[in-house]
């Protein structure tokens, strides 16, 4: 298949036809028409469900022997990459190095586009051997297309790594085969036509946003980042976060302001451990024994199992 046929082909490629007039709509008529179009992603990722499950069993049991997620992205797809794994530290308290992005062309290309980046199936292969990625790691492809070069490298090079594979794109399964592209599970929300043709910003960046959010946060619930709904791995890197912490100790315990203090420096600045040193009335070193043995999850330390 010629890259014209390739690319002439795509799901966001084709005219919309519920745009199609959308330089003669008013403004509110443009705003509508938008959201419209946004509000069929959440069913096509929806029906998705059942391989993003496959893709975060597979992340969970790598991360519980060490391994890392990368995403691998170019342009839009690069920069949602890099946005969700650049979260999962403050958010979960998990290592920088535990979930990273890769996007074609370099940290430039988080701020302007480098155009001719994606281009280079070499440059993909490239970045996933500069990172010693093993049987250990997952990668992550994102690409709307499903054709792009640089993804595609990477992707191949990880599967001849022994890596776990993952890719994520709103082109159609049919049509991602018959461009030779495998991986061991692939994610692919049927989002329609865009707005704008060819603007895959839009309807194909919302889904992968939605995608990469349920990826990171099951699999960080999966290996006890919560209790119920709260994050309890925070890091008190600043003001804002030590007074979170304070306030999760209060709302999850009932004690009041200076009492979570307390019980914050008591803890080492831990949050966890200080959520099990109230809640099963114990000392530090005996909460922190019982997450150990617990591998994190707060309550089956709190039961001491």
């Amino acid at each position: 298949m010629s890259l014209f046929d390739e690319i002439t082909s795509l799901p966001s490629e084709q005219n919309n036809p519920d745009s199609a007039l959308i330089d003669t709509f008013s403004t509110g008529e443009i705003l509508e028409c938008i959201n419209n179009e946004d509000a069929k992603i959440a069913s096509a990722v929806r029906r998705e469900i059942p391989y993003i499950a496959q893709a975060v069993d597979a992340i969970v049991e790598r991360f519980r022997r060490g391994g890392r997620l990368f995403y691998v992205g170019a342009g839009t797809s690069g920069r949602l990459g890099i946005v969700d794994a650049s979260e999962c530290p403050p958010t979960f308290g998990v290592s920088s190095e535990m979930v990273q992005g890769i996007i074609a062309g370099g940290a430039p290309a988080m701020f302007k586009a480098q155009e001719g980046a994606e281009d280079s199936d070499e440059n993909g292969a490239v970045e996933i051997r500069n990172r010693e990625i093993t049987s250990d790691d997952i990668v992550c492809g994102i690409a709307a297309s499903g054709r792009t070069p640089f993804v595609r490298g990477a992707i191949n090079e990880a599967r001849n790594r022994g890596s776990y594979t993952i890719f994520i794109s709103t082109n159609t399964r049919e049509n991602i085969a018959r461009l030779g592209i495998s991986a061991d599970t692939m994610i692919c929300p049927a989002v329609g036509a865009e707005v704008i043709t060819g603007s895959t910003r839009m309807k194909s960046g919302t889904a992968q946003k939605l995608i990469l959010n349920m990826l990171t946060t099951a699999s960080m619930i999966r290996i006890g980042k919560t209790y119920g709904n709260i994050m309890v791995d925070v890091q008190l890197t600043n003001a804002k976060l030590r007074e979170r912490a304070k306030s999760i100790l209060m709302s999850l315990t009932g004690i009041d302001y200076h009492a979570a203090e307390i019980l914050l420096e008591s803890s080492g600045g831990n949050v966890k451990t200080a959520l099990v040193m109230e809640l099963a009335n114990v000392d530090a070193l005996t909460a922190q024994k019982r997450l150990d043995e617990s591998n994190g999850f707060i309550r089956k330390a709190i039961e001491g199992k």
